[in-house]
């Protein structure tokens, strides 16, 4: 069912186009469930001594706890390690995780009993292809579309399975600033992300869902051990194989800042939170 204005986009498509590289290609983990699968039993490995959140990802967490409400029986789709999970968890009378990695589930149920956390759940399925047996009153993910090939069966299902409150959550740009400087001044080719909230809120009107939309202003500091993992590290999105390193990296410098004696990256960006209460079931057409 349609309604509105009608648009001369295709989402679904340019969302698809986003998961390409900038080369064109489909990283093979977009598609590979076993690699995706070794990725998140290495990282967790990685993480064992989880420390706490970043105050970007806590002040998104401030955001979403809001939406949810103590007797709530939520669901979160894609948890990762759990930058929302125990937060939302602790608020809800209910929790349930829906994840594609079993590496995940594993360490977010360990997390949960050292935690003394007993409302959780945990399913072990990829969401758009997942037949929830129940709804809940709030659905949510935050920064888990990445490898949604059916992104659109993904939005309906949420809308169709939660009662009161659907949260799709996406950290935004904009890009770090230098990467704009190099780009516009010195004419380089730079690796900028190739999908965004505003493509969801697109989808999500061409399905016939109004949503919402919370924009949250963010700050993330990256901390390095020298100044040449400074320069490596956010040189790296530069697409040229041969380019005026010098050039670049003095504008890259305007941005150095040091923090108990250690460089490092201030980066100002924002995030979304696309949010509507589900009027009716939706499926596709």
């Amino acid at each position: 069912m349609y309604h509105g204005v009608k648009l001369a986009l295709n989402s679904k498509a340019l969302w698809l186009e986003g998961m390409k590289d900038w080369e064109g290609n489909l990283p093979q983990r977009m598609t590979d469930d076993a690699l995706e699968e070794k990725f998140w039993h290495q990282f967790l490995q990685e993480k064992s001594n989880r420390p706490e959140p970043e105050d970007h990802v806590a002040d998104i967490c401030e955001e979403l706890l809001a939406l949810i409400q103590p007797e709530d029986e939520v669901l979160e789709i894609g948890p990762g390690w759990g930058n929302y999970t125990f937060a939302a968890a602790s608020k809800a009378s209910a929790l349930t995780c829906v994840d594609s990695s079993a590496s995940v589930l594993d360490y977010l149920a360990k997390e949960a009993q050292t935690k003394g956390i007993a409302n959780m759940s945990f399913v072990h399925a990829k969401w758009e292809g997942y037949e929830s047996p129940k709804t809940y009153d709030v659905v949510f993910g935050v920064n888990c579309y990445y490898r949604m090939k059916e992104i659109d069966q993904a939005l309906l299902h949420m809308n169709n399975t939660a009662r009161r409150l659907a949260v799709v959550g996406l950290t935004s740009g904009p890009e770090k600033p230098h990467y704009w400087e190099i780009y516009e001044k010195l004419g380089y080719r730079i690796r900028f992300a190739r999908r965004d909230y505003i493509h969801l809120t697109n989808l999500l009107y061409e399905l016939g869902i109004d949503v919402n939309c919370k924009i949250l202003d963010l700050q993330k500091t990256y901390r390095y051990d020298s100044e040449e993992e400074f320069v490596d590290h956010n040189l790296r999105a530069i697409m040229e194989t041969q380019y005026d390193r010098e050039k670049a990296e003095a504008i890259l410098r305007k941005y150095l800042v040091w923090i108990d004696g250690k460089p490092a990256y201030r980066h100002r960006f924002k995030a979304a939170l696309l949010y509507w209460k589900p009027e009716r079931k939706i499926f596709p057409s």
